[in-house]
């Protein structure tokens, strides 16, 4: 039933896809014709746009590495109401983190009906003077494809957080993540790797990322993103083939065989910010007291 849902899913976005593309340049026509300049000023401002690439590495049990291109947008959350739905607010973010500044959302937007975000982040700042500096960050993931999302708050110098999603079938939930970002500039770096206790520190994901002068594009971001998230998942799924090709053991999702995997995580993760602060070099400052962990469950026919 899964496996039927999944091709039926493929086949409608296909679909839907290729019907709201042929429609994209009508309506980035009308816009152009009729929407007002100040509205086009506003989006520009309030976004900005980085291309860059997304580069993944596997040292065990096999060697497997794999890089493409990604463009992401990077929106003031307190600047506009153009950033995508189904994400926190500024004000919630804020709560979460403590935080007193503004707050920046960096992902993938939708496009022309589909949306595939493996990795969200949100950057919170507090403000002192008329300076601001970066405090913490909400880290977002979503896993393929089931829908799941897990989201913590996290230091962005360097930090371990337990593993507390079911990201690939391909991974099980041993071991945590360590993670790091750069201020977002003309140049961005997000850097993850899984530290397994078995395995070692045997997988990384790096995205690195400049900034695009969005000048020529005018407020034709549509454009900018076409197929974006179709292109990341179609790395997903192609590489997930490779995986299972190369004989890598499938893992089955935690829930069937270790229900409370989530609890568990917890657990976990408490043991690490009491002890992981002086292994990594952090201040007990810099260690997040609650990481806020929150989950979104799996939607129908996966839940």
């Amino acid at each position: 039933m899964e496996i039927l849902y999944l091709i039926c899913s493929v086949f409608s976005t296909l679909l839907a896809s290729l019907a709201l593309s042929l429609l994209l340049p009508f309506r980035v026509l009308l816009r152009r014709c009729f929407s007002p300049r100040a509205s086009s000023s506003s989006l520009n401002e309030a976004t900005t746009l980085y291309q860059g690439t997304v580069w993944h590495e596997r040292r065990r049990p096999v060697q497997h590495s794999f890089r493409y291109q990604v463009r992401y947008a990077l929106f003031d959350l307190d600047r506009g109401t153009h950033a995508p739905p189904d994400h926190y607010s500024a004000d919630e973010a804020r709560q979460i983190t403590h935080t007193t500044g503004p707050v920046l959302l960096l992902t993938v937007p939708p496009s022309v009906g589909y949306e595939q975000n493996p990795l969200s982040v949100y950057y919170c700042y507090d403000v002192e003077g008329s300076t601001r500096h970066l405090k913490k960050c909400i880290a977002e993931v979503t896993n393929s494809p089931w829908g799941e999302r897990v989201s913590f708050v996290f230091n962005p110098h360097s930090d371990q957080v337990a593993k507390a999603l079911h990201v690939s079938p391909f991974m099980d939930m041993h071991g945590n993540w360590n993670i790091k970002t750069s201020d977002p500039g003309d140049k961005l770096t997000v850097a993850i790797s899984v530290l397994h206790p078995q395995l070692g520190n045997y997988f990384n994901a790096t995205l690195k990322a400049k900034k695009v002068r969005s000048s020529s594009l005018g407020s034709d971001h549509a454009l900018f993103f076409w197929l974006m998230p179709h292109k990341v998942a179609v790395w997903i799924y192609w590489h997930a083939l490779q995986l299972w090709w190369k004989k890598v053991g499938f893992v089955q999702h935690p829930r069937y065989a270790s229900p409370t995997y989530k609890e568990e995580a917890l657990i976990r993760d408490q043991k690490l910010q009491c002890c992981g602060a002086n292994a990594m070099g952090l201040s007990a400052d810099d260690v997040p007291q609650n990481r806020q962990f929150r989950w979104r469950d799996a939607k129908w026919p996966w839940s």
